[in-house]
């Protein structure tokens, strides 16, 4: 998984780079009547990630493209006299899809949980999907002036979020399984965030602190202790 993450990490921050410089930039003259000392990063945010999964079990393994979708808006609210540190306080929605070989299925005792073989088990999709409300909380920096609008920041803080709905999908030659509201799934879920770049569009990634499935949910007879693991591009609009 390093590997992956290292390799990840390394596309996104060439095409971050790619994208923010701009040497043909032409600077625009600001009418100083208009300043205002007192301005707000006040901004909406949009997020495309890679999700990975940490701390997986042994024999289980992620397979395609494990894509997240995440949106909101954080208020902004400067702690120094130079307005260029802060603290935010947001409100945002997030989906996150996991394609993986973990199987969830349901009998009278409740959710089973087995790991796929693909010598063994010929299926063309399993996945799990959660759709969460999530709260941002922000340390931020940046160099950002009452005149210039494209700036270096670094934010970095702490994500809470609450699990709306789940579901979880297999399809195989055998016939398909389709749960959702899954009672195995951790309702919380909280993380550290960190966001860098220049402008508007950021390098993002968000480390979870707690699993996935709560304990109730074993493969193997051992607690299945995945944590979530989300790298991708942050873009901020004013």
């Amino acid at each position: 998984m390093k590997t992956r993450v290292l390799y990840i990490t390394f596309f996104i921050l060439g095409c971050y780079f790619s994208m923010a410089q701009n040497p043909n930039k032409t600077p625009v003259e600001t009418d100083t009547s208009l300043v205002d000392n007192k301005y707000r990063e006040d901004q909406f945010y949009i997020s495309v990630t890679y999700n990975l999964l940490g701390n997986k079990p042994s024999g289980v393994a992620q397979s395609g493209f494990s894509s997240g979708y995440h949106f909101g808006f954080i208020r902004d609210m400067p702690i120094n006299k130079r307005r260029n540190l802060a603290i935010g306080v947001g409100l945002g929605l997030s989906s996150n899809s996991y394609n993986q070989t973990l199987q969830i299925s349901e009998n009278d005792d409740g959710y089973q949980y087995a790991i796929l073989n693909d010598n063994e088990t010929e299926y063309s999709k399993n996945k799990f999907t959660t759709y969460l409300v999530e709260f941002p909380i922000e340390f931020r920096w940046r160099t950002s002036t009452a005149t210039e609008y494209d700036f270096w920041r670094i934010y970095t803080g702490l994500k809470l979020g609450y699990v709306l709905y789940n579901s979880s999908k297999y399809n195989s030659i055998n016939g398909d399984i389709k749960l959702s509201s899954i009672d195995d799934f951790n309702a919380f879920q909280y993380g550290l965030t960190f966001s860098a770049g220049y402008s508007n569009v950021n390098f993002h990634l968000y480390y979870a602190l707690n699993n996935i499935f709560n304990e109730d949910a074993k493969v193997d007879g051992k607690s299945i202790e995945m944590n979530s693991v989300r790298i991708g591009l942050m873009l901020y609009i004013l």
